[in-house]
């Protein structure tokens, strides 16, 4: 395909483990692209072995962007993404660059590709409120709550994913409209243009054909965190003193996990197995987003060539 034919902007999204980083680096190399980060993990310095971060050796192969930005002890959010990664955009088209976006962050895909809708500030009261319901209830019977009043929000949340719960609850009792409803199609990200919005040329979504395929991949690359000391890393990041449980960077899978087993919520022994429990379903809740983004071109993730496949579906030979 002529040069000037190729795709400008290029998205690369699938659930974790999938295989995007490795593919990521083929295309970007093939379509002489920057890689933009859409990830809410990686965005935190200090947290490089239990978010699979690329390696020194890859992030100087490629320029990668939105990558270790933020001290785990900061917050992000779908909207800041939004802003950030538009300004990037231009700056990279601007420079004559195609542009890769990859990731398995789909909040963030969503409000990049159609926007989301201002919601409320967040209410201390409420938030305080919620908290000593939870205290006294336990999060799952919050989360089923959430399941009577804002059903697809429920559906992609886990039972104790506090954080999220917390939210979502605290918008609805404050406005009475569901999250759900504010993650509308039409809707604009809170200071961003919207004729801004970036709609790519093209989206690759890889997904296991064999959802076996996908858990083992998953329980190996734990493992490999776990050899490359990633119970250290979470050790080192306590120990600094500023950072607690319900920090979004703590509440990422694994480290939420590990900060858990580490305060002696669990025997250290079973952190292997909560760890891949959660990172599994934290993959299923990614292909629930996936399947309802339709503009995406699925490749099979454990096919022998998709590597292959992806780079043909961007018209770049290999």
């Amino acid at each position: 395909m002529p040069t000037d034919a190729l795709p400008a902007v290029v998205a690369l999204a699938g659930p974790t483990a999938s295989g995007k980083s490795a593919a990521s680096l083929v295309l970007a190399e093939a379509l002489d692209a920057e890689i933009v980060s859409v990830d809410s993990a990686l965005v935190y310095r200090g947290m490089d072995i239990g978010t699979a971060k690329p390696t020194g050796a890859e992030l100087a192969r490629v320029p990668h962007h939105l990558v270790d930005i933020l001290d785990p002890a900061e917050r992000y959010s779908a909207a800041l993404f939004a802003a950030d990664a538009q300004r990037l955009v231009r700056d990279i088209r601007g420079r004559g660059r195609r542009v890769l976006l990859v990731g398995g962050t789909m909040l963030y895909f969503k409000a990049l590709f159609e926007g989301l809708d201002a919601m409320p500030a967040a209410d201390p009261r409420l938030r305080a409120d919620l908290e000593e319901e939870a205290a006294r209830r336990g999060w799952p019977a919050l989360h089923a709550e959430l399941a009577t009043v804002d059903a697809p929000t429920a559906a992609r949340l886990a039972p104790n994913d506090a954080q999220r719960i917390q939210r979502a609850l605290e918008v609805y009792r404050a406005t009475g409209t569901p999250l759900s409803k504010f993650h509308a199609r039409e809707a604009g990200v809170p200071g961003v243009t919207p004729a801004y919005r970036v709609q790519p040329d093209l989206f690759v979504s890889l997904e296991p054909a064999d959802r076996a395929w996908l858990h083992e991949r998953i329980a190996r690359r734990f493992d490999q965190m776990l050899a490359a000391g990633f119970l250290d890393e979470v050790r080192a990041l306590r120990a600094r003193g500023d950072l607690h449980a319900e920090l979004p960077s703590m509440r990422c899978v694994g480290y939420r996990q590990a900060w858990e087993a580490l305060d002696g919520a669990f025997p250290l022994d079973a952190l292997r197995e909560r760890g891949i429990a959660a990172t599994r379903q934290l993959a299923k809740r990614q292909l629930t987003w996936l399947r309802g983004m339709p503009q995406r071109r699925v490749i099979a993730c454990d096919a022998p060539d998709a590597v292959a496949q992806v780079l043909r579906a961007a018209g770049v030979a290999r």
